[in-house]
C-alpha cells in the first residue's frame, strides 16, 4: 500500500489527524471545502488537491472526515468523485458519523471498483484528535481493516472492528446515544447544584472521582464552569448523529425517550443560535 494518504475533510477534529499522519512519515494530499483550514497542513508539507477525485487518483489510500450523509455520498458517489477516480486497490477510509445503510451503499460501489471500503467514525472528540486517543469504531472486511490498522493506530488507540459494512456506523450511533444522555444529566446537575446554591468547582471535583464520574463530566464540566462553549464538536453535528441514532432505533422497532428528550433540548439550543457551540453549550438553556 502506498504511503501516499489523501486527507478529505480538515476541520475541528480531521486538521489534527492529519497533522498526526504526517509526523508519522506520511506523504499527504488534502482537500478541503474551505482552503484556510488546510493552510498549517499545507505548511508541513501537505500537497493541495483541487477535488477529493484529484485526491483518490493520486493516492492509494484515502480518509474522510466531512460533515454530513449528504456530503459523506457526494465525494464518494459523485460525479468525478472518489470512487470512480481512485485506483483499484485503493482503500478508502471514510471516518464521519453517517448512516450504516450509506456505509454498505459505499461499500458496496467500492467493491464493484476492485476498491476496499471501511466505515470508520470516531469519538474522543477535539482533545482525542489533538492527542491521538481516539476511539475507532470500524465496518468492512477483515482484510481490509488489517490493512488500514498501521494507519488507524496513529490517530487513535481504542480501535475496534465490529464486523460487515455499517456496523462501524452502528457502533458510533450507540455511542452517540449513551452522551446524549450523559450530556444532559451533567447540564442538568450542575445548573441544579448553581440553583441550590452549591459552589459548582467543588461539587465537580467531588462528583468526577465518584458514580457519576464521566469522560463527558471530566470534559466538559471544567469548560461550562469557565463559560468556554467553543466547539471540541459542534452542537450541529451533534443533532445530525442523533436524528440518525433516532432514525435507525425507529426502524428496529425502539423507542428511545432518553434520545428524543435530549434531541429537543439541542434542537431548541440550535433554534436560540447555539447551533455552532460546542455540545457543552447545552448548559446556556439551564444557566
Amino acid at each position: 500500500m502506498r504511503k501516499t494518504i489523501g486527507f478529505i475533510g480538515t476541520g475541528v477534529m480531521g486538521a489534527s489527524m492529519a497533522a498526526h499522519l504526517i509526523e508519522a512519515g506520511y506523504s499527504l494530499s488534502v482537500y478541503n471545502r474551505t482552503k484556510e483550514k488546510a493552510d498549517s497542513l499545507i505548511k508541513k508539507g501537505a500537497v493541495w488537491r483541487g477535488t477529493p477525485g484529484d485526491a483518490a487518483a493520486a493516492c492509494g489510500v484515502i480518509i474522510t472526515i466531512v460533515g454530513y450523509p449528504h456530503d459523506v455520498e457526494s465525494v464518494y458517489l459523485g460525479d468525478g468523485g472518489i470512487i470512480e477516480r481512485a485506483e483499484p486497490g485503493s482503500l478508502l477510509i471514510d471516518m464521519t458519523t453517517s448512516s450504516p445503510a450509506l456505509a454498505r451503499k459505499i461499500y458496496d460501489a467500492a467493491k464493484n471498483r476492485g476498491l476496499g471500503a471501511l466505515d470508520s467514525p470516531v469519538t474522543g472528540g477535539d482533545r482525542g484528535a489533538r492527542e491521538a486517543s481516539l476511539s475507532i469504531m470500524v465496518g468492512g472486511d477483515e482484510a481490509d481493516f488489517e490493512r488500514a490498522l498501521p494507519i488507524l493506530k496513529v490517530m487513535g488507540r481504542n480501535i475496534v472492528r465490529f464486523g460487515d459494512a455499517g456496523s462501524g456506523q452502528t457502533a458510533k450511533l450507540a455511542n452517540q446515544i449513551v452522551i446524549a444522555g450523559t450530556m444532559l444529566g451533567v447540564c442538568e446537575g450542575l445548573a441544579f447544584a448553581s440553583k441550590m446554591g452549591l459552589d459548582r468547582n467543588e461539587l465537580l471535583g467531588c462528583i468526577t472521582n465518584g458514580s457519576a464520574g464521566s469522560w463527558s463530566l471530566a470534559s466538559y464540566g471544567p469548560r461550562i464552569l469557565k463559560g468556554d462553549f467553543a466547539p471540541g464538536f459542534f452542537v450541529k453535528h451533534f443533532i445530525k448523529d442523533m436524528k440518525l441514532a433516532k432514525d435507525a432505533s425507529e426502524e428496529a422497532g425502539m423507542s428511545l425517550e432518553g434520545l428524543e428528550a435530549a434531541l429537543c433540548q439541542y434542537e431548541k439550543l440550535a433554534s436560540e443560535g447555539g447551533e455552532n457551540d460546542g455540545t457543552q453549550g447545552l448548559y446556556k438553556l439551564y444557566d
